[in-house]
């Protein structure tokens, strides 16, 4: 049930979020300790702003009042994906390509569940990574958490 409310949620949020020239990123929708929230992660070239976020959760916030799918009080949340940016849609493969990731599978390959190196993209539906000179490809059915790993110095 709170997987179709997702799911919905996504399909109604997506198109108008387009609109203002930004990214539907990610969702979450589940239950914490002070209630429900609903966790919107927005993108868009140059970063997100608070201005940014506030807009969206407008929008957000009166497309799920006339849609009226989410029968619970809830906390909604909108904020940029950070710079452990989920990897979430077949395009962020392609367009992180050369970034440094994580990956988490649902079922382990030769023995693993976690990999980090360089993200190579897709071929044939498959993500492709590479790990200490090794290329590794993984289905994205099999994946079950992906995110950027930036390098940070401190210099």
């Amino acid at each position: 049930m709170e997987k179709e409310i997702k799911e919905k949620i996504k399909e109604i949020i997506e198109i108008p979020i387009l609109k203002k020239n930004m990214e539907l990123v990610d969702l979450e929708w589940r239950r914490e300790r002070n209630g429900w929230v609903l966790r919107i992660f927005i993108d868009k070239p140059g970063g997100v702003t608070i201005a940014d976020c506030a807009k969206i959760s407008g929008i957000v916030g009166e497309i799920l009042d006339k849609e009226n799918i989410i029968h619970r009080s809830y906390i909604l949340e909108v904020s940029s994906p950070g710079i452990e940016r989920p990897l979430v849609k077949k395009e962020d493969y392609e367009r992180f390509k050369g970034e440094k990731a994580r990956i988490t599978l649902k079922t382990p390959v030769s023995g693993r569940r976690n990999f980090t190196g360089i993200i190579l993209g897709i071929k044939k539906d498959l993500v492709q990574i590479e790990v200490e000179g090794r290329i590794w490809e993984f289905s994205l059915d099999n994946i079950k958490k992906a995110n950027l790993q930036p390098e940070i110095s401190f210099k």
